[in-house]
């Protein structure tokens, strides 16, 4: 007799894999964005090695430093309008290493 269904094996991950975000190199960047969002621009900081709790703490700050809105997405930070500076200074009183990036 021939196996002719199993759910043993396949491509099912277990459940307690998280995936992993790309470890930095230790450079927090800020670039403006405009793609994708009618127009609108946001500044989405990348670089940072923080878990999502730590993410989530840190927008909250820079929306209030910035007056604006924002969000956590796929570990990045996004933060609307063109404070760049504003976020860069706030980031470096914090001990980052910060990059403007892009245009």
């Amino acid at each position: 007799m021939t196996l002719v269904y199993s759910t043993e094996v396949g491509r099912i991950k277990p459940e307690d894999s998280q995936p992993q975000r790309p470890k930095g190199d230790g450079i927090v960047r800020i670039q403006r964005q405009t793609k994708g969002r009618k127009g609108k621009g946001v500044c989405v900081i990348t670089g940072l090695d923080l878990d999502d709790a730590a993410l989530k703490l840190l927008a909250a700050e820079l929306k209030k430093h910035c007056g604006c809105g924002g969000a956590v997405k796929d570990g990045h930070i996004e933060i609307q309008g063109d404070d760049r500076e504003k976020i860069k200074t706030l980031l470096e009183k914090k001990g980052h290493t910060v990059k403007l990036a892009g245009g």
